[in-house]
């Protein structure tokens, strides 16, 4: 179930938990084009990766004020970026892949984060990804 304007840590509570990633999934009561937007600009850029990133094409690098970096791994207008997502740029790569479909006269935004050492901070990255769905999707 989608709670509209909110997110879920586990929109999938009776799968087998994927111990390697995290997902966390959101619906706005916006339509698409106005949330690619959003994502596109550079408040949105910063409001999803951190304060200082940009964003550029497939295979460009970003880098955040906080330390985390990556390069952006795919880029499919309205429908999906991916990038690699390293805490610091010595920490180990994982994957940030961000989908986003129309739903109803919204759009669902469905964040997944994989590829996760085992000694990640899971509750931290959900809370890190959580506040990073709101932020991105305020109005």
């Amino acid at each position: 179930m989608t709670i509209s304007g909110d997110t879920q840590l586990d929109p999938h509570a009776n799968a087998a938990p994927d111990e390697h990633a995290i997902e966390v999934v959101q619906h706005v009561p916006r339509p698409l084009s106005e949330v690619w937007v959003r994502l596109t600009q550079p408040e949105g850029i910063q409001a999803w990766l951190g304060e200082g990133a940009t964003l550029g094409g497939k295979g460009d690098p970003w880098k955040a004020s906080d330390g985390t970096c990556g390069v952006t791994r795919s880029y499919h207008p309205e429908e999906q970026v991916r990038v690699s997502w390293h805490a610091e740029e010595t920490a180990p790569p994982t994957v940030v892949d961000l989908q986003m479909t129309t739903e109803g006269e919204g759009t669902l935004l469905t964040l997944r984060h994989e590829h996760l050492p085992q000694d990640a901070d899971r509750d931290a990255l959900s809370a890190r990804w959580d506040a990073a769905m709101h932020r991105l999707t305020q109005v």
